[in-house]
Formats: C-alpha cells, sequence, structure tokens
C-alpha cells in the first residue's frame, strides 16, 4: 500500500489511523508501544515518529510505503 504525503511529514500514530490500521488514536498508540511496527525494517516505540518521503511501515501483513 501506498500512502500519498502531502506535507512534510506525517507522525506514525497518524498513519496508522489514516490508514484504518488502527480505530483509534489509542490503539495506536497500543500497537506501537507493543512493538507491533517497524519503521524501515526497524521496531518503532516512538508514537510520534515523523515519517517521511520514502519511509517504510510494517504491520503484521501490511506494508505501507510513503510517497508523494
Amino acid at each position: 500500500m501506498d500512502f500519498q504525503l502531502k506535507l512534510e511529514f506525517i507522525e506514525l500514530d497518524n498513519l496508522l489511523k489514516a490508514m484504518d490500521l488502527a480505530a483509534s488514536g489509542a490503539q495506536a498508540r497500543q500497537l506501537i508501544l507493543a512493538g507491533s511496527i517497524k519503521v524501515n525494517g526497524q521496531v518503532e516505540t516512538r508514537v510520534r515518529r515523523k515519517l517521511r518521503l520514502e519511509d517504510s511501515v510494517e504491520f503484521g501483513e501490511h506494508q505501507i510505503s510513503i510517497v508523494a
């Protein structure tokens, strides 16, 4: 899946909500803090991690690429 970036960045928790992978901000935060999310191949536990062009996010079977 691709996410089209409209601004300079999107925060990780907001991306999960925008892609309908989390129903709420609280659920997104739980997923991130549990170590369920990888950014660029590394487990990411920072809820507000800024994602920029060409970053990739993995959650289970979902792969998200940040594109222009």
